[in-house]
């Protein structure tokens, strides 16, 4: 949990710095899941059946970026947040982070049918996730803002799982891998503004406060996502 102890409001670089150490203690790369399969140790089971969930992830977070863009007061943010519709949506139907996961799905050897019909879906990864659609969906826009911040530690893990993929799970078709490769991009767009956002409204100590806490939220939706794909 967040130290709370202290009321002093946080420079920029002070709420950077705490933002980071939770990254370091509960982002969800330090996961025992994540660890064996950085490893290579997974087998394809195990690796369809991530592939598979986290796909449920993936086609909510247009849902949950669409409520967010709903509520932001400014124009030129709404600008810039479509633009992460745009990503994972696509601009039309062959294109998108939803559509690169399905071709993903399917260098993996799970057709695309059985992703969208949610046929090897669980039920604590729907719980988590519906979870992170419904937060952002109840609360103000920039505790929303603040739970996306997970994107700060991203391209780290994106560019690390590209290694991983093709160094220990040869069998996946390495033209699949596109998503990843896309998100090295967008991924650090994203967490510019929504960290820009989040520095501005939270202009209290206490609102600071409740910004990290989304964080450790979000990061709890990716650790209990992983929970359900390691214990099923």
């Amino acid at each position: 949990m967040i130290d709370v102890k202290s009321s002093r409001f946080l420079t920029a670089e002070q709420f950077v710095e705490r933002l980071k150490k939770i990254g370091e203690l509960k982002y969800h790369d330090k996961h025992p899941f994540h660890k064996k399969m950085h490893d290579g140790l997974l087998s394809k089971a195990e690796i369809q059946r991530w592939i598979a969930n986290r796909f449920y992830y993936q086609k909510c977070l247009p849902i949950k970026d669409a409520l967010v863009l709903s509520k932001l007061p400014e124009r030129e943010d709404r600008i810039k947040w479509r633009e992460r519709i745009i990503d994972h949506d696509g601009s039309t139907a062959d294109d998108g982070g939803i559509n690169a996961w399905l071709k993903f799905g399917e260098a993996a050897g799970i057709p695309s049918r059985e992703l969208l019909e949610g046929t090897h879906l669980l039920p604590g990864v729907v719980f988590a996730v519906d979870a992170y659609v419904n937060y952002c969906r109840l609360n103000e826009w920039w505790l929303a803002v603040a739970s996306s911040l997970t994107e700060v530690f991203a391209p780290t893990l994106v560019s690390y799982r590209i290694e991983v993929l093709e160094r220990h799970y040869s069998w996946i078709d390495q033209g699949g891998l596109n998503y990843f490769r896309n998100r090295l991009s967008q991924a650090p767009r994203d967490s510019e503004h929504g960290l820009a956002l989040v520095l501005t409204a939270s202009d209290t100590f206490e609102k600071q406060t409740q910004a990290l806490q989304a964080v450790e939220f979000k990061c709890d939706v990716l650790w209990s996502m992983l929970d359900a794909i390691e214990n099923d």
